[in-house]
């Protein structure tokens, strides 16, 4: 039985997908943890799931993750794009956003090599060099605080020392030069299609230093993958900052996911003890 997460997750994506002539009659649940996705055949509805915690109203989240796909796919980049017919929204039902987006059909068993990902990231990052919308300049750190205001008592007494923590890191983070990012850089966030390469999920983009995203594919890939990065190089003490404050994310996020999933509390308390 579906938890109340992806039950009102997949209610909001039936209400938008009928209002919008879509059928229904084959809905499939995708993915039902950060945000729920809900096939309605040639679309896929994205509803927030556990990013509700992080983002109380995902609106402009969603809104960003739109506009700067639609950005790199008119930009001629492979990646999942946003419907048009009907609009790719957000649209709202039961208090949720939902966007809509085109189904890619791809093989989810593939793995892309440290050298495909490095190298579709980077024409990623070329095409939003030219971005022209406004982003958030403090996107992580922000969020991090965010969190803390509304969770903090959930996480151990920790509060204090990761708000902390977050200032300290914002501190040193440079302030150019900066740049509009995939926000959110890892081996599972590009799928393989007939095409190639196929990046997805923008919500968490912002403007910042190239490092966040590279610590990111360092982190969550491994350091393969980022020496297959095609670049000049960057700033050391940037990327250690970067990977730092990924880190503490991390500690933050595994505590919201145990505010759904009390029985993961355990791996919360591991990160924030080897965190410190």
């Amino acid at each position: 039985m579906a938890d109340p997460y992806t039950a009102s997750a997949l209610d909001a994506a039936l209400v938008v997908a009928r209002r919008h002539g879509l059928a229904t009659g084959s809905a499939e649940v995708l993915h039902e943890r950060s945000n729920v996705l809900v096939r309605l055949g040639s679309v896929v509805a994205r509803v927030p799931g556990t990013t509700r915690l992080l983002r109380p109203d995902a609106t402009a989240w969603l809104e960003r993750d739109v506009a700067v796909s639609r950005h790199l796919t008119q930009s001629g980049v492979l990646v999942v794009s946003p419907t048009t017919d009907p609009p790719a929204g957000p649209h709202f039902a039961g208090g949720l956003p939902v966007t809509l987006w085109h189904w890619t059909p791809h093989d989810p068993d593939h793995r892309h090599s440290p050298g495909e990902v490095a190298s579709s990231l980077a024409t990623v990052h070329a095409a939003l060099l030219a971005y022209p919308g406004e982003l958030p300049l403090r996107g992580p750190v922000d969020e991090l605080l965010g969190a803390l205001d509304r969770h903090g008592t959930a996480m151990d007494g920790a509060a204090p020392a990761l708000r902390a923590e977050a200032l300290r890191l914002a501190a040193a983070l440079p302030g150019s030069p900066v740049q509009a990012l995939h926000g959110d850089a890892h081996p599972n966030n590009v799928i393989a299609t007939a095409a190639g390469p196929c990046w997805l999920d923008f919500e968490d983009t912002w403007r910042g230093p190239l490092a966040w995203d590279l610590a990111i594919l360092a982190k969550q890939g491994g350091p393969e993958f980022l020496a297959a990065y095609p670049a000049a190089g960057f700033d050391e003490a940037e990327f250690e900052v970067c990977s730092r404050l990924r880190e503490l994310f991390v500690v933050v996020w595994r505590y919201l996911l145990a505010v759904r999933f009390p029985a993961r509390l355990g791996e919360a308390r591991a990160a924030l003890a080897e965190y410190f």
